[in-house]
């Protein structure tokens, strides 16, 4: 088969379409003939060198695929040759073929085009885990997404407002914010121009937010805490602003609020199916009615993932960024 390769670190024109030997399916796991796989900031931090996957898991980029399977692996039930799914990875999606566990295989939505499946896994499996399953946002609640016109946003900003939720983005720009305001977004704030801690408590009654999914990290630690509602929670997902700040933890206690940081892609399997299962049960039915939609910015062939990064890096992009196998492209 061919997948994008990354030989040497470095900046886009590092990832390389290349002949690889095909993937086997191990025990539990089901090989898949990719149709699509999406672009995520993790494929550009391993891309650059610092961001390794799990031990055993494919070296080549891509957190999630949707195509068909083509061969059962020892141990298999409930799935069969030719069945169109799409997974949750920890790599390989950026090739022709993948082995993926069964655990974190899901059904094409009903309706749903299945290049565009590609756009779901990580992004459902991500804010649904952080939101609801840690966070546990509930309806009339306020959520503040940072990164709202993002895949990460966009989903989010869809889940919380089909669960009766309040949400507040923050995002780069009238025109992303207009997007996030088309998804249902209720408070707009462009982190350019406005102090998103001023806005936030300006449109809650100087409450804050109950809910609050950070991509930024560090940059913005102070600040969440500051932002957050007696009682709040604030999800960390993502470095994109650091490692490393000032935790006041006597304003975290006068709040009684709560700060926590996941990973996704070096769970063990038995979480990450667990996830899945949770997203399969929640949100599957809501992209089933079209309450919930994957939000796709283009599709680029899967060996011109370089010009996918180089989007991804520009930041101009609203929603995911999809790469098509070249059979079906």
């Amino acid at each position: 088969m061919h997948a994008i390769t990354i030989p040497e670190p470095g900046g886009p024109e590092a990832l390389v379409w290349a002949e690889v030997p095909d993937p086997v399916p191990g025990e539990g796991e089901v090989l898949v003939d990719v149709v699509s796989s999406a672009v995520n900031r993790a494929d550009v931090l391993q891309r650059q060198g610092f961001y390794n996957p799990p031990p055993g898991s494919s070296p080549y980029p891509g957190l999630e695929c949707a195509g068909r399977i083509s061969a059962i692996g020892p141990g298999v039930t409930g799935w069969s040759v030719g069945d169109e799914v799409c997974a949750l990875l920890a790599g390989g999606g950026y090739a022709e073929k993948v082995a993926v566990p069964v655990g974190q295989l899901l059904p094409v939505p009903a309706g749903l085009d299945l290049v565009l499946a590609a756009a779901l896994p990580e992004v459902t499996s991500t804010v649904w885990s952080n939101v609801f399953m840690v966070a546990h946002l509930r309806p009339t609640e306020t959520l503040l997404v940072h990164g709202g016109s993002s895949g990460i946003g966009t989903m989010a900003i869809q889940l919380a407002k089909a669960i009766g939720a309040r949400v507040a983005v923050t995002a780069g720009g009238p025109g992303k914010l207009a997007r996030c305001e088309e998804l249902g977004a209720d408070i707009l704030i462009d982190y350019r121009q406005q102090d998103f801690v001023e806005e936030i408590k300006k449109a809650t009654d100087g409450a804050g937010a109950d809910v609050i999914l950070d991509i930024v990290g560090a940059k913005y630690l102070d600040r969440n805490v500051q932002a957050l509602a007696v009682n709040g929670r604030l999800a960390i997902i993502g470095l994109q602003g650091g490692t490393k700040g000032e935790l006041n933890l006597g304003a975290l206690l006068t709040k009684r609020a709560a700060v926590t940081a996941t990973s996704l892609r070096g769970r063990p399997l038995a979480e990450k199916a667990a996830i899945v299962a949770a997203v399969r049960e929640h949100v599957w039915p809501l992209i089933a009615d079209g309450v919930v939609r994957p939000v796709v910015d283009r599709t680029l062939p899967m060996y011109d993932a370089a010009e996918g990064h180089r989007v991804m890096e520009s930041s101009t992009h609203i929603g995911k960024v999809l790469l098509q196998a070249p059979a079906t492209a």
